[in-house]
């Protein structure tokens, strides 16, 4: 006779192999559901102001197509041109001397001036590609790069330039980010970056209300810091850096003015979770910190917590928070800072493998930024005008 137990346990493994059955069911038709809207290759960012851009660094062009931009927006070609100098290649002696006029065409969505609630697609030809460059890393490896890890994940790898891993690829990212600060403009939000590190020189704390005095400031020196004493000290380091044949890395620090309150979703959509994912997704990105950052792990409750001050639209006494309190935005300023790795590379001999995994060596060649952060400022702010966009729209269907 069986035992009690024993039948216990059988009825329970059967419900348990019932429920998985169900749930492996569930998983599969949500899956087949949504199937359009799963992401696959990671080149589309954004829910509703969405972009996915496509091109390579020694293609025929970069480009970028923009979906959910309200019609009727002005649209300022030459604002988003003058965005694009300000990150394009050989604007100066401590950026990379590749040559683009990066000069964007409109291939749809804009007619006579606005745009028509249809996909943007703005297309930015490559002019000055020098594939011959990368003719020695076929088949080796380059330390740092992506080479092994596009070889390892597709098996396929365009060595010219770095294909699609090369920071080429954000030209068509600040063109969209453009057309989301001009979106964000009609809510009166501003967004504001400079390079507050070079290396261990760092530049004292930045604060003004008044933004068209610092981007003045900013643009005034070729390393875009807005302390123009620290910009000369950083300007000749990075100099010194590239006759050495060496690269060094940075830091990017952004403030977002006039943010109103409640954008941000609570949980995985939280607001400084897209600001991070995005500053994360830019090239030789390798930290990001905002408000109080990792200094604030060091200090009290008593002394993090913002204290709210009496008035009509409230406030705080101080910023730890940076802006964002439950991933939603509280209405004080946004702040966080970004930090960018050295540019990987240099023009030294390496030691690497080849794609036998057997020991080669590499020499660096062809054009590189010896410090990639006075071009990055306008890629962190054009990020931040991306997630801001697309919070903007989805917070509209959030209450009535």
């Amino acid at each position: 006779m069986e035992r009690s137990g024993e039948s216990w346990i059988r009825n329970f493994r059967a419900r348990i192999k019932e429920q998985g059955l169900q749930i492996k069911l569930y998983i599969n038709q949500n899956i087949k559901n949504h199937k359009s809207k799963i992401n696959m290759a990671g080149n589309s960012f954004g829910q509703l102001f969405r972009i996915s851009t496509f091109g390579e660094s020694h293609g025929v062009a970069i480009g970028v197509i923009l979906d959910g931009c309200p019609a009727g927006l002005d649209i300022d070609l030459d604002f988003i041109q003058s965005e694009l100098d300000k990150r394009k290649p050989g604007q100066s002696k401590i950026t990379t001397q590749r040559k683009e006029s990066d000069t964007v065409q409109v291939l749809s969505g804009i007619f006579e001036g606005k745009s028509t609630g249809t996909p943007i697609s703005l297309l930015i030809p490559n002019e000055d590609q020098r594939s011959k460059d990368y003719g020695h890393n076929v088949d080796v490896y380059s330390p740092s790069h992506a080479d092994y890890t596009y070889d390892a994940k597709y098996g396929i790898r365009d060595h010219r330039g770095g294909g699609r891993s090369s920071a080429r690829e954000t030209a068509a990212r600040v063109a969209a980010g453009a057309i989301a600060k001009l979106f964000l403009k009609q809510f009166g939000i501003q967004i504001f970056a400079h390079v507050t590190a070079v290396g261990k020189i760092n530049a004292p704390n930045f604060n003004t209300d008044d933004l068209d005095e610092a981007l003045a400031l900013r643009e005034d020196n070729i390393v875009r810091c807005a302390d123009p004493a620290t910009a000369n000290e950083m300007i000749d380091f990075i100099d010194s850096v590239r006759k050495d044949g060496d690269t060094v890395g940075g830091k990017v620090s952004c403030i977002i003015k006039n943010c109103p309150t409640g954008l941000g979703e609570p949980v995985f959509d939280k607001l400084h979770a897209d600001l991070g994912k995005a500053m994360l997704s830019i090239n030789a990105v390798h930290g990001f910190e905002y408000g109080s950052g990792f200094a604030g792990s060091e200090m009290r409750g008593s002394e993090h917590n913002d204290v709210f001050l009496a008035g009509d639209k409230p406030k705080t006494l101080t910023n730890f928070s940076g802006g964002i309190q439950g991933g939603i935005s509280n209405g004080m300023d946004i702040t966080f800072v970004t930090a960018f790795k050295p540019v990987a590379t240099i023009m030294h001999n390496q030691q690497t493998i080849n794609a036998a995994g057997e020991q080669a060596e590499i020499k660096g060649k062809g054009r590189h930024d010896p410090c990639v952060v006075p071009r990055a400022v306008i890629i962190v702010e054009a990020m931040a005008a991306l997630v801001l966009a697309d919070h903007l729209l989805r917070q509209r269907a959030n209450r009535i």
